[in-house]
């Protein structure tokens, strides 16, 4: 989960920050300002982190997340990503920001490229690196034939979480959901086939894509985004939550967390939003928002979640570079410019307006999306310039 010192490095060893894992014991609920029996906190200046009542393995990673959200950009201007990123055989870097259900892991795993990291990174001046010494795989459902490369990831040194499995024959059911659909796997970066060791590159992104999982199934599969917009969407972070990422949740819902990585931000959004796009256009990178979630209509309205062949199809075109040289028109409700056609990809899919046939209103359906993008941004507006407010076309939904 975190990069692994090597024998040598370990002889003169000294860590920055230390972190104090007593995941099975309950944080004390009376105590003041305590919600929760789970508690994970982080004392910048005594430099320690504390892990009580949790024993999700992930909370490692993101408390130091945390702590490099505030140390990167602060004290060396390198912006750190909540993304995972590939490169391909031309030496093209891809990056992926998205939470959890969206597709990170998956669609960064691609046997045609090689991953430099499937969660967490930082671009700095002269490239893009991995803070992390593996992957932390979500495996509900998990097949040969759907993820590959995952799926033979796990083997002896990996270590599986939540997961079910025969006693006698430990062959593990991915598709039993009993504990959770929440089931991980965190693995060796290197158990991925086609790695790139060491997990850095010297070359700077040229696509940037923002992923998210629509389950009202009304954005469009693929949008090639300005500046401005990727600055709101950005800063929006939209998904919807799948069920089993997060406890209590049984069935989608819209969710928005700002720069894809709200509970670890230690600077106002809008701080890492200007560096993202003034990275983006120093490097002229061309900018996507993929929608992994549903098409036709929504997830309780009759849709069916895109199909993984479409996406990937829409992200080899992405790579080739012939996408971003594809003719567009305007899908007016959100005002994103979407192709025409895409390689492996029905026409008519690429715009939800011509492929919608659920049980529901289309426009009812784009309104009351539209409606919650204005209503989330609201705290955001006193840092936002009157371009990025625009950009999400949002008067026409604030009267």
């Amino acid at each position: 989960m975190l990069i692994r010192p090597s024998r040598k490095e370990l002889e003169h060893f000294h860590p920055d920050y230390v972190v104090y894992n007593a995941g099975s014991f309950p944080a004390n609920r009376y105590t003041s300002g305590m919600s929760s029996s789970t508690s994970v906190a982080i004392n910048f200046q005594e430099k320690e982190m504390v892990i009580l009542g949790t024993e999700y393995a992930g909370e490692m990673k993101k408390g130091i997340f945390t702590v490099l959200f505030y140390e990167m950009p602060v004290k060396h201007n390198v912006l750190t990503l909540h993304s995972s990123a590939n490169q391909g055989k031309d030496g093209d870097v891809t990056v992926f920001f998205g939470l959890s259900g969206t597709g990170k892991t998956t669609l960064s795993a691609d046997h045609n490229r090689a991953l430099i990291g499937d969660d967490e990174h930082c671009w700095s001046d002269t490239g893009v690196f991995n803070i992390e010494g593996g992957c932390y795989a979500k495996c509900i459902n998990l097949s040969e034939e759907k993820e590959p490369d995952i799926f033979h990831a796990i083997r002896f040194g990996s270590i599986l979480e939540n997961v079910v499995f025969d006693p006698v024959t430990r062959a593990v059911d991915y598709d039993d959901s009993t504990l959770t659909e929440n089931t991980r796997c965190a693995y060796p970066i290197e158990y991925i086939e086609n790695t790139k060791i060491p997990c850095l590159t010297d070359r700077h992104p040229t696509n940037i894509i923002l992923l998210t999982c629509d389950a009202r199934g009304v954005l469009p599969p693929i949008s090639k985004l300005t500046r401005e917009q990727v600055m709101f969407h950005f800063i929006s972070g939209y998904t919807s939550k799948m069920a089993g990422t997060e406890d209590g949740v049984t069935e989608p819902q819209a969710t928005f967390s700002s720069c894809f990585a709200q509970p670890f931000l230690a600077l106002h959004p809008m701080r890492y939003a200007e560096m993202l796009a003034e990275k983006i256009a120093h490097h002229n990178a061309n900018a996507w928002l993929l929608n992994t979630g549903w098409v036709g209509a929504g997830a309780t309205t009759g849709g069916k979640r895109c199909p993984l062949k479409y996406t990937r199809a829409i992200l080899d075109s992405i790579h080739s570079g012939e996408l971003a040289k594809a003719d567009f028109e305007t899908y007016e409700t959100f005002n994103l410019p979407v192709p025409k056609k895409c390689r492996g990809v029905p026409d008519e899919l690429l715009n939800p307006a011509r492929s919608w046939h659920g049980h529901t209103e289309f426009k009812d359906e784009v309104t009351k999306l539209g409606l919650l993008f204005v209503e989330n941004f609201k705290k955001y507006e006193d840092k936002a310039t009157a371009e990025v407010i625009k950009a999400g076309k949002l008067d026409s939904y604030q009267r």
